[in-house]
């Protein structure tokens, strides 16, 4: 399951993000550190389900009139504070956690109502585009202290006849969290001395950048909307690369509203329907809903969407048994949906299935035209895919 860390200084809304986008109860509150233990839950991306082109919906809970949503992991952990990668605060507890994320939102008070070191201030008194560089700037020097923690022992490596500079860095830097395949690219595209010993502290640097970059993209979420300034806001995009304005606060008032059966919301909506509430309730939701006309949802759902599809490139592939019903063996209609990585083949899909179903990969059928696909068809979004195999 794809795994996404929420990142920030406290008091950004993490904790309350986090509530909304997995229905979670953290605790939340206005003071640094409310967050010590991480939280771990289970959220979604949304995606449109096959079953629209069919003519009935399928029977996945998880398919709501068509649309679908697919688990990931969500972390929600200890805020960051200045100094973090020293181990001030919670900082090195966050940042062990972040290890095996595979992405990272990175929530931000864009309200501009606390300051770098989390504690709350009037709105406005902060301003939100300081906090944009400090994830980063604070796990490159994370990455970089571990480098420098285990490099005497490449140092020494390098005395014996069969060293390789290239298999010592790769043995190092999966160890938090990048794949073989990842080390490769980077050290691709980097300039470095074979002999480790001639490595300079820039040298290392520049490993740990690139290495954060590749393997812990960043999403920002410019939390706090509705009090932020719009000017703010834009600043913000024109400083990020991606950047989603967001309500936690109004996506969790509408997520709770929708449990207790007094509106009807799915997530990522930009409309809400509004049942019998209090004159109170109908005054806050009324409120709600013109933030959803001015940005079009809570954003909650976008950040995740964007996290998901666009920056991780997945697509969404549903595996049946059935190619005509689109059934499993149990005749259930699309019950299954996996996350691959875009150019996944069918064999990528078996694997992601079960690995016995990959190790016995027979062939493959695309149950949208009932055609035989090859090993090396490449999937895309919204495939319906059967899978023979030995194991199956």
């Amino acid at each position: 399951m794809i795994s996404v860390a929420l990142a920030g200084k406290p008091n950004a809304g993490k904790s309350t993000f986090y509530a909304a986008a997995t229905t979670a109860d953290p605790e939340v509150a206005n003071y640094p550190f409310t967050t010590i233990e991480p939280n771990r839950g289970v959220s979604y991306a949304r995606t449109e389900c096959p079953c629209l082109a069919r003519d009935r919906r399928c029977d996945s809970e998880n398919c709501h009139d068509g649309t679908r949503y697919v688990p990931i992991e969500l972390i929600d952990v200890a805020g960051l504070v200045p100094g973090a990668h020293e181990g001030r605060g919670l900082g090195n507890q966050f940042l062990d956690e972040l290890t095996d994320a595979d992405a990272i939102l990175h929530v931000v008070d864009a309200a501009g109502a606390t300051d770098a070191e989390g504690e709350p201030v009037g709105v406005g008194e902060h301003d939100p585009l300081e906090d944009l560089q400090f994830i980063e700037t604070e796990m490159d020097r994370w990455l970089a202290s571990i480098l420098e923690r285990n490099w005497e022992s490449l140092v020494r490596g390098a005395r014996s006849p069969e060293f390789a500079i290239d298999e010592a860095l790769t043995e190092l830097l999966t160890g938090v969290g990048a794949t073989p395949g990842d080390v490769a690219r980077i050290l691709r595209e980097l300039s470095y001395p074979d002999d480790p010993a001639a490595w300079t502290d820039k040298n290392r640097r520049a490993l740990a950048t690139a290495l954060r970059e590749r393997t812990k993209p960043i999403v920002v979420v410019a939390n706090k909307i509705d009090a932020a300034d719009e000017a703010d806001i834009q600043r913000l995009w024109e400083a990020a690369d991606i950047v989603v304005p967001a309500s936690a606060e109004s996506e969790l008032a509408l997520r709770r509203g929708a449990e207790a059966g007094h509106i009807e919301y799915d997530p990522g909506d930009a409309t809400v329907e509004v049942g019998e509430v209090s004159d109170d309730q109908r005054a806050g939701l009324a409120r709600i809903g013109e933030l959803l006309d001015r940005w079009g949802g809570t954003g909650v759902q976008r950040a995740i969407d964007a996290v998901v599809y666009n920056v991780l490139d997945r697509i969404t592939v549903y595996p049946v048994r059935d190619a005509t019903a689109w059934t499993d063996g149990d005749g259930r209609m699309l019950p299954d949906a996996e996350l691959l990585s875009a150019g996944a083949t069918p064999v990528d899909l078996a694997y992601a299935i079960h690995s016995e179903i990959g190790d016995g990969y027979l062939s493959a059928v695309d149950a949208r035209t009932g055609r035989e696909i090859g090993e090396d068809h490449e999937l895309g979004e919204g495939d319906v895919v059967r899978i023979v195999s030995t194991a199956s």
